[in-house]
């Protein structure tokens, strides 16, 4: 049964792929803004880097599993305070492997409310099939040639584009912004063909300082939407002399997750999350695994200098 369940569940995935949440999901979302907004580019005024790996549904066949990398900066262009940034993701899915390349730009101002970044991608998205797959224990669904699934390794790419505003203060963020602004169209053959579906996200998070100073409660919340489902993540996390952290995820009807960082030397942070499966799934994997390194130095001063870690606002 549990193999015809796995299977079943990728099948699914396989048809309704192109009409579902395409973007992968983190529980490190505070980390990984700036895979889906490029308004966040250059908010911390310094560069960072990261590298994050996430393994989804362990022991599930044909599972998500996902490497990001991004790095971005604020900088000046032509007299402008402005932020850049990189995104390169790999996302591989049961039979798709989708690699997506985004370039940011963000113009940045201050107000009254905080730091506000106004910004744009332009980059590329592949998405790749391998159609070599095969249904067992009988032909439960006739034959594969008639599932629109294209056979053998196929691949195609698509122009995409995202917007994205982010707000912050030395007490809270807000952000608002919308990945695949385009819907670019994937056309492998006339019986198979998808697009990009828009995705809208909304964050937002508050720092809460404690009557003993070298304690801070940071609570979150991540909405995103394709306007056909939705995922909400709350987060609470507990942050020590802002270079220890450990908190607790909740990602409505699917997991729950414990979250540990710290920070190794001036600059270099790594973390680890676990998620522990709440939905359907629950009884066919081993969870989600989910760990991060980056690395955040300031150009413009003397990196041996104390700062305030970029990992707690």
């Amino acid at each position: 049964m549990k193999k015809i369940f796995c299977f079943l569940f990728l099948y699914i995935i396989a048809i309704l792929a192109a009409i579902a949440q395409q973007d992968p999901q983190f529980t490190f979302n505070r980390m990984t803004q700036l895979s889906v907004n490029p308004g966040y580019a250059g908010s911390s005024g310094m560069v960072n880097g990261l590298i994050l790996n996430r393994y989804q549904w362990d022991g599930i066949p044909g599972a998500p599993k996902t490497l990001l990398f991004s790095v971005e900066s604020g900088t000046e262009l032509f007299g402008i305070n402005s932020g850049v940034g990189l995104n390169i993701i790999s996302d591989e899915l049961g039979f798709q492997k989708n690699i997506a390349v985004s370039f940011d730009y963000a113009y940045r101002k201050v107000t009254k409310w905080g730091n506000l970044g106004i910004g744009a991608s332009a980059g590329f998205y592949n998405l790749a099939i391998n159609g070599e797959w095969y249904i067992p224990e009988g032909d439960m669904f006739g034959p594969t040639t008639e599932s629109g699934i294209p056979q053998g390794d196929v691949s195609q790419l698509a122009f995409d584009m995202g917007f994205g505003l982010f707000l912050k203060s030395n007490d809270y963020f807000i952000g608002a912004s919308v990945t695949h602004l385009n819907q670019a169209s994937i056309v492998f053959s006339d019986q198979a063909r998808t697009y990009l579906a828009r995705h809208y996200y909304l964050s937002a998070g508050y720092n809460i300082s404690l009557s003993d100073p070298l304690f801070e409660i940071q609570p979150a919340v991540y909405f995103k939407t394709d306007m056909v489902a939705y995922q909400a993540d709350i987060t609470v996390d507990v942050v020590y002399k802002e270079r220890y952290s450990a908190g607790l995820n909740y990602r409505i009807n699917d997991a729950i997750g414990v979250l540990l960082g710290f920070e190794l030397i001036n600059g270099m942070r790594i973390g680890y999350a676990y998620d522990i499966m709440t939905s359907a799934l629950s009884g066919y994997g081993n969870g989600s695994h989910e760990i991060f390194i980056g690395y955040s130095f300031d150009l413009g001063k003397n990196r041996s200098k104390k700062y305030k870690s970029v990992r707690f606002l």
